[in-house]
């Protein structure tokens, strides 16, 4: 099919830059890729026959490395990290 109907991981290498460039960088194509992300995740991990705890652990494991970059500057600051 055309570059820009494809998925990312059919893309090579030297076609990336041009299917880069087709994407739709705006408000309504970025929560169109959020979606559309959001639902394979779910097909995959999430609503399976016999799931394990992957999909939800990786949730998890995404949110604490989020929340400690968000809170990092204070992390850093806080007295129980500084060598006295």
């Amino acid at each position: 099919g055309p570059l820009s109907e494809r998925p990312l991981m059919e893309v090579r290498l030297g076609e990336l830059h041009t299917w880069i460039s087709t994407c739709s960088f705006s408000a309504q194509g970025l929560l169109g890729a959020l979606q559309r992300a959001w639902g394979s995740y779910c097909a995959k991990y999430i609503h399976v026959k016999q799931g394990g705890p992957a999909g939800i652990s990786m949730l998890l494991a995404g949110y604490c490395l989020l929340s400690y970059g968000w809170n990092y500057q204070h992390f850093s600051k806080a007295s129980y990290f500084r060598n006295s």
